[in-house]
């Protein structure tokens, strides 16, 4: 019997021991955003919905604030994608982990880059899942294994 994408990702959230949550993509490449949407599906992150513009971002923020927002900040339509950050930011009862993905991340203000990790482009699908899982909160089993390890 073959397996569905959702088969994957109930796999996947079993050996990552928990979900991500939901995770919005914003990438007007749509082989990168499906590649990037993949590899959060395959972490653990549900849904995962992507969008290729400012504007198509913003009406899923008015949606939901997803707990992972993976960000182009130099996209088609807009240069200055870091602003759905800060949107993001205010819209949501908590703040999602914010990841800029971008060519030039020296074009990225202080103030912007604050909000959030900046992956510098190209970069690996894993490398982006590795972040994420280290920037998460993790739970008190996780703290407590940190801990006792000296971490």
């Amino acid at each position: 019997m073959p397996t569905t994408t959702q088969d994957n990702k109930k796999t996947a959230r079993r050996k990552s021991g928990r979900a991500l949550g939901p995770a919005l993509v914003v990438e007007d490449d749509g082989l990168v955003a499906m590649d990037i949407a993949d590899a959060l599906g395959e972490a653990g992150a549900a849904p995962v919905t992507t969008c290729a513009s400012v504007a198509e971002a913003m009406a899923q923020l008015e949606q939901y604030v997803p707990s992972i927002l993976v960000l182009d900040v130099h996209l088609a339509d807009r240069g200055d994608g870091w602003a759905l950050a800060e949107l993001a930011i205010q819209l949501g009862e908590h703040s999602p982990l914010i990841i800029f993905t971008t060519a030039t991340p020296q074009a990225i203000p202080d103030t912007a880059a604050g909000l959030g990790r900046v992956l510098p482009k190209p970069f690996s699908t894993a490398a982006l899942v590795s972040l994420i899982q280290q920037e998460r909160p993790r739970g008190i089993l996780g703290r407590i294994r940190s801990a006792l390890a000296g971490q």
